[in-house]
């Protein structure tokens, strides 16, 4: 693998860090209001006149992980909205249509659904609309969804959508459906082709089977961003804390997206201050069967108490496979090693990071 992380060479230095979590965890936003709005919730820009039924240009899509490809459809609707002096208003769906539709896995999430409005906010969004998709938002038609969903809150000028996007009863809302019905309201419909990167489209599928493999380094490469899973802290085995480990015991979402079980260079992150860790994603091997949802943290610098945080774990790097040990004596010598990598490249100490 390359010895980088999302570009910075390593070893990262404070600054890098820094900058790493604050755009992994989508920390750069500015104040949103809540509005209640048909079938959801609407997060308007502080500042931004929203009126029901004004011409706004929107970007439609579930939008899990906001991937390269995510960013690249909102960033064409931003532009357009800039240069017609509209809102750029983007919509989403809460939960992802394809958990009902297709059967995606519940534990296939790549972002809950405040980090996934926390980044699509980052992109400059006027406002995010999240539309629950429940029977009745299902079994609407793709006509009615235009002019009834959507058009209780904004008028369609121009819509965006990838040429995969699909809406409506039976999914007969396709882009030249949408297209051949909006030209009738005076809305385009612009269909943007999958981004691609490695010669194949980049999509939420391939990141998932990526992580599944704990090649954490490439679905960054994808996501733009390190992936995270956010967890509270527990109280664990004790184990660490008698080898002189600083310990951070984190119970996750069983609906969020787990790398492989292994070892991973990572930052975690209270919202206030990250440290550089070493993770293991399962319960250790050598004390106990490994477990779905657990990760175990080596803090690096760390001092304190974090019993009932709320922290996020953000991997940056695949380190080995789990396996268990012979003796104590082993396993503390590996782990001391996989401790001084991350001290080497990602840091020795925590680092303030709220901004």
């Amino acid at each position: 693998m390359s010895e980088e992380v999302l570009g910075q060479e390593l070893p990262l230095d404070e600054e890098s860090l820094v900058g790493l979590v604050r755009d992994g965890l989508f920390m750069h936003r500015g104040a949103y209001v809540r509005r209640d709005v048909r079938h959801g919730t609407a997060y308007v820009r502080q500042g931004v006149e929203l009126p029901a039924g004004c011409d706004a240009v929107v970007s439609i899509g579930a939008f899990d992980g906001l991937h390269a490809g995510h960013r690249a459809l909102i960033a064409a609707a931003r532009r357009e909205a800039d240069e017609r002096g509209l809102p750029c208003v983007v919509v989403t769906f809460d939960p992802d249509p394809d958990v009902l539709l297709v059967g995606e896995e519940p534990s296939a999430r790549l972002l809950a659904t405040a980090d996934r409005v926390r980044a699509i906010e980052s992109l400059g969004a006027d406002a995010v609309v999240v539309l629950r998709f429940d029977e009745e938002l299902e079994q609407t038609g793709y006509q009615d969804f235009v002019t009834q969903v959507l058009g209780g809150t904004v008028r369609p000028a121009s819509i965006h959508v990838g040429t995969n996007f699909r809406v409506g009863a039976g999914g007969r809302g396709d882009v030249r459906a949408l297209a051949a019905f909006c030209d009738g309201l005076g809305c385009a419909v612009h269909g943007h082709d999958l981004v691609a990167q490695g010669g194949s489209p980049v999509s939420s599928t391939r990141i998932r089977g990526l992580l599944h493999e704990g090649a954490v380094e490439d679905a960054a490469g994808l996501l733009g961003r390190l992936h995270f899973v956010r967890g509270t802290v527990e109280h664990g085995r004790g184990e660490g804390t008698a080898f002189g480990f600083p310990t951070a015991n984190v119970r996750t979402s069983s609906v969020d997206c787990m790398p492989r079980e292994g070892v991973y260079a990572c930052v975690v992150c209270d919202g206030r201050t990250a440290w550089p860790a070493a993770v293991n994603v399962g319960k250790p091997p050598t004390f106990s069967a490994p477990e779905d949802n657990f990760l175990e943290a080596n803090l690096v610098g760390f001092a304190g108490d974090l019993y009932g945080s709320e922290v996020s774990v953000l991997f940056a790097r695949w380190l080995r496979a789990s396996r268990p040990f012979d003796s104590t004596e082993e396993l503390e010598r590996v782990v001391l090693g996989n401790i001084d990598w991350v001290r080497t490249n990602l840091g020795s100490c925590g680092v303030g990071v709220d901004a």
